[in-house]
């Protein structure tokens, strides 16, 4: 998918966002299209199919929180969320939702777009991996050309910022990657993110493992950052 052939659906109440973010993201040349509220945004997603939501939390008759459930739920179209508050960075990355991305309010466009483009590059690139593309290591098993994850083969979903992370620590799984070493394999150099969104990342990567057994898939070195876990499931779990 190249990233100009891409189109972005913007879901705000606000029509000043809406219009301020369509013409930003079409003058980078996306294509956008614009819901008002969240019964509007998943009838246009079942209908069009974008190829990625920018989807406020906090709107009338069903919150940017409900309608990214019920996308999850359907599959992993890629998730930005706009937030007012930048305490709510837990939630929107939290095991209930797996956004791949957020901008707090007030945003400047240029950032969202460039938050757009790097989700949509990294999507659209699939690179090769340095590893072959069937990846298995304990009860861990990643499908790097259809970006699937499975644990002892019950199927993990995820995002991908989600499985990119897992990826990057499986490519090499007695090394201990730093956040900043994380962003950059996940990102690419210079891209602007906090620990704490890493953090909350690992925080979704390891309840949504829990979930079918296998709560040890990643391992905190204190002080570091992360490495891939023994992947044993439950008994062998270690996380600090």
């Amino acid at each position: 998918m190249a990233i100009m052939q891409s189109t972005v659906l913007v879901v705000d109440d606000d029509p000043h966002i809406r219009d301020l973010l369509t013409f930003a993201l079409q003058k980078a040349g996306l294509a956008t299209r614009e819901a008002a509220d969240g019964e509007a945004a998943l009838a246009d997603i079942a209908l069009c199919r974008p190829s990625l939501v920018v989807l406020d939390i906090n709107m009338p008759r069903m919150d940017g929180i409900e309608v990214c459930r019920r996308i999850r739920a359907q599959g992993d179209l890629p998730v930005l969320f706009l937030s007012s508050r930048d305490d709510e960075i837990d939630r929107i990355l939290g095991m209930e939702l797996g956004a791949d991305d957020y901008v707090t309010k007030p945003f400047s466009p240029r950032e969202v777009v460039a938050r757009v483009a790097a989700i949509l590059r990294r999507i659209a690139r699939n690179p090769a991996p340095p590893t072959p593309g069937q990846f298995a290591f304990g009860g861990l098993g990643l499908d790097a050309d259809g970006w699937r994850a499975t644990w002892r083969n019950i199927e993990v979903p995820l995002t991908v910022t989600e499985f990119s992370i897992v990826r990057t620590l499986a490519d090499a799984p007695r090394r201990v990657f730093t956040r900043d070493a994380i962003i950059d394999r996940v990102h690419g150099p210079g891209f602007a993110m906090t620990d704490r969104t890493i953090d909350s990342h690992v925080r979704n990567l390891r309840a949504k493992f829990a979930m079918v057994g296998g709560a040890d898939v990643i391992e905190t070195r204190p002080g570091i950052g992360y490495q891939l876990g023994p992947c044993l499931g439950a008994r062998g779990a270690r996380e600090a």
